[in-house]
């Protein structure tokens, strides 16, 4: 069994730089057995409905504007698998999930600069999926809970986003390592929280943990959910693991959080 992934995807700059976390990214593709196909959640791809992919090579979206010429040239060409789609949805059917199937999106760069730095080959079968910002936490844990299953046949479930994510507070000229306190608040009850499965907090983070409105802005919280996605995903087993945490420009929080053991 592999465990699911909530990983931060950070500025689009990651896919071109070499640091610490890229490196980190980097090890954890070749730590983890390969799995036989990815089912992400992007921040990225927003939907009022679930929404999941059925497409038989991915375009790469570059959704992003301003940066170096060397973004625009990168292609991550994924395949999807219909046949995973299929499961997916009748998975979904079951547990009353709606959604609709999407068969013409590409990959956004919440899905392809993740994914190519774990898995730079291409060569694992991908299902994107929407996020829905207007769904409670509990309605998003539970979607993230109705693919539990797919973990036990060697799928990798990965949330892409970030645990604190204000554009408006980055500091882009003056990445010099400090980090703000604020942020970092944020984090570490975050932390204590997810580490202890307290989802009854977690439910209720923007009212109860510091510099919430801060750390996930009303207009920023597509970033912060994915969260919910991924650890629903372990529900039955409830463990949950910290495996990097830095950050950029201030207070860009590159979190990667495993729920859920290999097995």
């Amino acid at each position: 069994m592999l465990p699911a992934l909530f990983v931060a995807h950070g500025a689009p700059l990651l896919a071109i730089e070499n640091n610490v976390y890229t490196k980190f990214l980097n090890s954890l593709g070749h730590s983890l057995p390969k799995p036989k196909a990815i089912v992400l959640f992007s921040a990225h791809w927003e939907s009022s409905v679930q929404k999941v992919s059925n497409v038989d090579e991915f375009e790469t979206i570059y959704d992003f504007g301003g940066f170096p010429e060397a973004l625009y040239r990168i292609k991550y060409p994924a395949s999807g698998d219909e046949t995973i789609t299929k499961e997916i949805t009748e998975l979904f059917a079951k547990q009353g999930v709606p959604f609709e199937v999407n068969t013409a999106r590409g990959l956004d760069h919440g899905a392809w600069v993740v994914l190519r730095l774990l898995y730079p080959h291409a060569d694992i079968p991908v299902i994107s999926m929407s996020v829905n910002p207007r769904l409670s936490p509990e309605e998003q844990y539970k979607i993230g809970s109705s693919l539990s299953s797919l973990r036990e046949k060697d799928m990798l479930i990965i949330a892409s986003g970030g645990t604190v994510h204000n554009l408006g507070a980055l500091r882009m000229a003056g990445d010099n390592g400090k980090v703000d306190q604020w942020a970092l608040d944020f984090d570490m009850w975050l932390e204590k929280k997810i580490s202890n499965w307290d989802v009854e907090s977690l439910f209720k983070y923007d009212t109860l943990a510091p510099n919430a409105d801060f750390a996930v802005p009303p207009y920023g919280n597509e970033h912060f959910i994915p969260l919910f996605y991924a650890m629903g995903s372990a529900d039955q087993e409830k463990s949950a693991k910290l495996l990097h945490r830095s950050y950029r420009y201030g207070n860009l929080s590159h979190s990667v959080w495993q729920f859920g053991e290999l097995k």
